[in-house]
């Protein structure tokens, strides 16, 4: 089945029927072709083949070079000529125009996950979370981070501890930031076993030190699976 034309392809073909339709018109002006072709046989062939030859050049302009192979060809060679590149040149835009489509849809999704590289849920404000996730927020944006640093910030610590300060692993982690050794917060408090802010402030120290803001520490722990 011929696909649906596209609107040049459409072209291609009105401009095929519209010449055809003048050949058979020289052949329709009477009810006996046969005698108004022996009256005058060669005024007759010498228009029909005018008249393809004019078709075949509007169109093989639109396209130069498309079919070599018609080169003095007869009438009905030529139409079937025209016809079959009508059909194709009109595929071959169908499918260029897929291609166009899922170009543009690639780009669009491309530039939404440009536009939020990280990947992680932005908050609009520190109002949008609560307990120890609503103190880091506030944390991290009195230490000069933004929203989509928090964004970082939140995710990194819901997979190390679930903002959870007395969070403990078998290999001694603990806390919010899951330091290793635990007692490593102690630089930032005493009572960094219990206090979520110490923890937090012992950790937004650590991510800034080693990855420069929490989106580079979410980074590396999307890469190896730690930071």
């Amino acid at each position: 089945m011929i696909p649906l034309l596209t609107r040049y392809g459409a072209r291609l073909a009105a401009v095929l029927v519209l010449a055809l339709g003048a050949v058979i018109a020289v052949n329709a002006v009477t009810d006996d072709p046969s005698e108004q072709d022996a009256q005058h046989p060669s005024q007759a062939a010498a228009e029909q083949q005018a008249e393809a030859e004019a078709a075949y050049e509007e169109v093989r302009y639109l396209h130069v070079n498309y079919i070599d192979e018609t080169a003095g060809a007869d009438v009905a060679v030529k139409a079937d000529a025209l016809a079959d590149f009508a059909a194709d040149r009109a595929a071959s835009l169908d499918s260029a125009q897929e291609d166009a489509d899922q170009a543009e849809a690639e780009a669009e999704a491309e530039a939404e996950a440009n536009a939020n590289p990280t990947s992680v849920d932005i908050p609009g404000s520190c109002s949008d979370y609560s307990g120890n996730k609503a103190t880091g927020c506030a944390m991290a944006l009195e230490n000069g981070h933004d929203l989509e640093q928090v964004g970082c910030l939140v995710a990194l610590w819901d997979r190390e501890s679930g903002w959870n300060e007395y969070a403990a692993n078998g290999i001694g982690a603990y806390g919010i930031p899951q330091a290793l050794p635990g007692d490593k917060m102690a630089s930032a408090g005493s009572d960094w076993e219990t206090n979520p802010v110490t923890q937090i402030k012992w950790g937004l120290g650590y991510i800034e030190g080693r990855y420069g803001n929490p989106c580079g520490a979410w980074a590396h722990s999307e890469d190896v699976g730690w930071y």
